[in-house]
């Protein structure tokens, strides 16, 4: 009995121990094998996988797949004229070298939004700033996401990170430009309606003096 109680806990040891040593990499994920808390290997294949068991060494999974980062606060940006416009925007990017994004950023996914983020914003200056209100609102709207997108691409490899996409996803007025524009527009308005209401007077007082003058 006793011999058996030995052969059924020795085979689940076994069992534990095998399994402890096996893992499964997803196609959508990077495996970092860690050995002893430092980066041992990155596997980037899927299928089944062989490590020490633990703590000798231990495996942690990164999404390889695209996330979104979207703006995370509407800051007036100057434009060649010195108007205030506010820009959305957002970035498509993904952990392309799994070893430097965890050595740049660590794990937690902010981390690397963060670091993103201020880049898109200072890249996206240097793009309007040059520019007219008009070429940002409408000409040259693509070059700008091109300008910054190659900016952008460049630094986020110090991270370890592709960037996939960056579009602009809205152009507003400041809330005092948009003042100085509805300023502006009522005024117009204003302008039109006196010169409606003078062309008015004059065609009345015309009207008044034909009479007069054909009176024979």
């Amino acid at each position: 009995m006793n011999r058996l109680i030995f052969a059924v806990v020795s085979l689940l040891l076994v069992l534990v121990l095998a399994m402890s040593t096996l893992f499964v990499v997803d196609q959508r994920n990077f495996a970092v094998v860690y050995s002893l808390g430092e980066i041992r290997e990155v596997i980037t294949e899927p299928g089944l996988k062989f490590k020490l068991p633990p703590p000798l060494q231990n495996v942690v999974f990164i999404d390889r797949r695209t996330y979104t980062l979207d703006s995370p606060e509407t800051r007036p940006i100057f434009t060649a004229e010195k108007q205030s416009l506010v820009i959305d925007w957002l970035v498509k990017w993904r952990v392309k070298e799994a070893r430097q994004f965890i050595r740049n950023t660590g794990l937690d996914l902010r981390n690397a939004e963060a670091r993103l983020s201020p880049i898109v914003q200072a890249a996206l200056n240097e793009e309007v700033t040059k520019r007219s209100v008009r070429a940002v609102l409408s000409t040259d709207r693509e070059k700008i996401m091109q300008g910054v997108m190659q900016r952008l691409s460049d630094d986020a490899k110090n991270f370890g990170i592709e960037i996939v996409d960056v579009r602009i996803k809205r152009v507003d007025f400041a809330a005092s430009i948009t003042d100085s524009v509805y300023r502006r527009m009522e005024s117009e308005r204003k302008r039109v309606a006196n010169e409606l209401r003078s062309e008015g007077s004059a065609e009345g007082e015309k009207s008044a003096l034909m009479p007069i003058v054909n009176v024979k």
